[in-house]
């Protein structure tokens, strides 16, 4: 029994000690700021000395009994991924562009290929295979055909959200890195950039209300109510916005990942009308209201937002929540019906203009 007892401990000693191997070593978990770049994130009025902070107050229940009824939530869930092949539209639709006109590409989830002011502008580009650090968890699902990482082409700027794994993607960055005139990114993410190879004069970060200017488009940093985090004691060393992305003729907004606040009417009242807003719908529960929406509050938000058209991102490509995969579209439909909200729901892959008839279909009931 001593033996075994040694065995054992061992045993859990040395797993451990892999796995502080593994965060500590892997390039997936990117880097935390550090020396100049960290003196200059302490200047932020959102950074309390020691983290990012929201706007109000955000607590997250972790106590034991809470964690618990996840577990039960996660362990009685049912169709909460696609059985079948996600049919998608990569390389249909419009292939008109010129200045005066925006091109929209859903990618699944909350990458968008945003085409405006005759630029290139890819939002949280998430192409990899699985939305964590390891392949073999919360895996994307089936798409087909599916997009291809080659055809990409050049891309005058990315611009990410917050440094959460299903939004920043290491192997995704790997590759189109070179074909990226610039990123720009909420404080601190660079880190992680720069860890990965991209040069510091190909970055930058931005505060809350900061903008910034690529040819005659405009970049503006905006709240959101979230948090970041890749691996052990990195919460919340980077900050988390939403964006404001305008052109001389559009108006445009994205809003990463967020729980519901007044900071959409803010942005609204200061930003708003929008033409456009992409809008975060899916991977949410009643234990995460302070982080994501659900469906009925990602409308109210748009409503705030002053939003013309809105379509629901978040969604469509990995399961990160124990709810069916359909229910937020199922379920924002009927909220954006109710309330008049002219919903954009594309098929994954397809190529739409918002100078024309404005997709409206319902896709995901075909797929069993």
């Amino acid at each position: 029994m001593l033996r075994f007892s040694a065995f054992l401990l061992g045993a859990i000693l040395l797993f451990f000690l892999s796995v502080m191997a593994f965060i500590h070593f892997a390039p997936q978990f990117g880097a935390k700021p550090s020396g100049e770049h960290l003196e200059t994130i302490a200047q932020s009025t959102n950074y309390d000395g020691k983290q990012f902070i929201n706007l109000i107050e955000t607590k997250l229940d972790n106590s034991l009994s809470n964690m618990w009824g996840m577990i039960k939530e996660y362990a009685s869930a049912k169709n909460t991924a696609p059985s079948a092949t996600i049919e998608t539209q990569f390389g249909q639709g419009n292939t008109i562009t010129s200045d005066t006109t925006v091109r929209v590409t859903w990618f699944g989830h909350s990458t968008i290929l945003l085409e405006i002011g005759g630029q290139r502008i890819f939002l949280d580009p998430m192409l990899g295979p699985a939305a964590s650090p390891v392949p073999f968890f919360a895996k994307r699902f089936k798409n087909k055909p599916a997009f291809d990482l080659d055809k990409i082409g050049k891309l005058d700027a990315v611009i990410f959200s917050h440094d959460h794994y299903d939004h920043l993607d290491y192997p995704t960055i790997k590759a189109i890195q070179d074909q990226v005139g610039h990123f720009y990114t909420p404080l601190g993410l660079g880190s992680h950039l720069q860890k990965w190879g991209v040069p510091k004069n190909k970055i930058t970060e931005l505060d809350w209300w900061q903008s910034a200017q690529l040819d005659k488009l405009t970049f503006v940093a905006t709240p959101a109510r979230h948090f970041s985090g890749r691996g052990t004691g990195d919460a919340n060393k980077t900050l988390w916005a939403s964006w404001v992305i305008q052109s001389p003729k559009h108006n445009i907004y994205f809003s990463g990942d967020s729980g519901y606040g007044p900071h959409f009417k803010e942005i609204g009242d200061q930003y708003g009308p929008f033409d456009f807003a992409m809008m975060e719908c899916g991977q949410y529960n009643e234990r995460w209201k302070a982080i994501h929406m659900m469906p009925e509050q990602t409308i109210q938000a748009s409503q705030d937002l002053k939003a013309k058209a809105a379509m629901p991102i978040h969604w469509g490509a990995f399961t990160l929540a124990p709810h069916e995969w359909i229910d937020p579209a199922e379920r924002v439909v009927t909220a954006a019906q109710e309330a008049g909200v002219n919903l954009v729901t594309p098929r994954i892959g397809n190529t739409f203009t918002l100078e024309e008839t404005l997709p409206k279909t319902t896709w995901w009931q075909e797929v069993q």
